[in-house]
């Protein structure tokens, strides 16, 4: 009996531009390629019911304990990354689903929090918008050179960040719940404390993995320390931030502005607040999104759903 494989949201339509996806009929597997994302759980569970193995894009589609349950044939998960905060690892253990990860590039999300940071002090989506509307120089920006950077979380992608803050004149400090003083002085940074952090400096950026323990980690104490002369970037996961405490100050003027490329219901619906909030800068998530991490992504992936089938399983992210 032939196996099916669904590959979810593919929204640029490229996931057979990064890997031989046709290749897997001789191990047995039809693919479908879904490029828009499910309505809600019973839309996901309809299209995916008939499916033994899915692959998933970061954490755009939720695979809970009682969504698993509800995809009785489903035998193998594939996550772009390793982590993975929207699969419930013990449940699938449970059901006997395999989950299967890949490796992810290590530029890409820094890159863009710094396309961000830079858009935003330079006012580049206003002025790009204003010019091609027959205006020019409309609005006053300011320098990164000589203000204090804060890295919030500083692994794999704040450490790389920090080095940018460096390489731009910025004071760069950091916090994050187990950071040593010897990792920040690796990284170029001084080690301070979460108040600290808020209260000094003039950019906050937010690099820590979403877990339950960090889902709400940036509320409105923190943002009100960062102030009306403040930016948050967040390339993290949306949550982590308390989005209404965000709107709030940008709102009503209590922080300086927010350069964001996550959110807390992704694709962000039509009509949502930050749509129309003042002082920002938004992109629909683009961190991961090159063609060297797609590449890794969609490559990476085959190889685990080949092994799979082959039965030697690639990359397993045990519960």
């Amino acid at each position: 009996m032939r196996q099916r494989l669904a590959i979810l949201d593919d929204y640029q339509a490229v996931a057979y531009q990064y890997a031989p996806w046709d290749d897997l009929a001789d191990d047995g597997i039809d693919v479908t390629v879904f490029t828009e994302p499910f309505a809600g759980d019973q839309e996901t569970v309809a299209a995916l019911r008939d499916f033994d193995a899915v692959m998933a894009m970061r954490e755009r589609t939720v695979f809970d304990a009682a969504r698993l349950r509800n995809l009785p044939r489903l035998k193998l998960l594939v996550t772009t990354g390793m982590a993975n905060a929207a699969i419930d690892l013990t449940a699938a253990k449970d059901l006997g689903i395999t989950v299967c990860g890949t490796g992810g590039s290590p530029d890409a999300a820094p890159e863009l929090t710094w396309a961000l940071l830079l858009a935003f002090a330079r006012r580049v989506p206003f002025e790009d918008n204003r010019l091609r509307t027959g205006h020019w120089q409309s609005t006053v920006g300011f320098e990164l050179s000589g203000k204090t950077l804060g890295v919030l979380g500083l692994g794999r992608i704040g450490s790389k960040v920090a080095g940018y803050g460096q390489a731009f004149g910025m004071d760069v400090i950091a916090w994050s719940p187990n950071l040593t003083e010897e990792t920040a002085t690796a990284a170029g940074a001084r080690k301070v404390s979460k108040e600290g952090l808020f209260r000094e400096a003039d950019v906050v950026s937010v690099h820590v993995r979403l877990s339950e323990r960090s889902r709400g980690l940036v509320g409105e104490d923190e943002l009100r320390l960062l102030g009306p002369g403040g930016v948050l970037v967040n390339t993290s996961r949306g949550p982590v931030v308390d989005e209404a405490a965000l709107l709030r100050g940008l709102n009503d003027g209590w922080l300086g502005g927010a350069a964001l490329d996550v959110y807390d219901v992704e694709p962000v619906p039509a009509g949502h607040p930050l749509l129309t909030a003042p002082r920002t800068v938004l992109t629909p998530h683009l961190g991961y999104v090159t063609s060297q991490s797609y590449a890794r992504f969609y490559g990476e992936a085959f190889e685990d759903v080949r092994a799979w089938a082959q039965g030697v399983p690639l990359r397993v992210i045990p519960a």
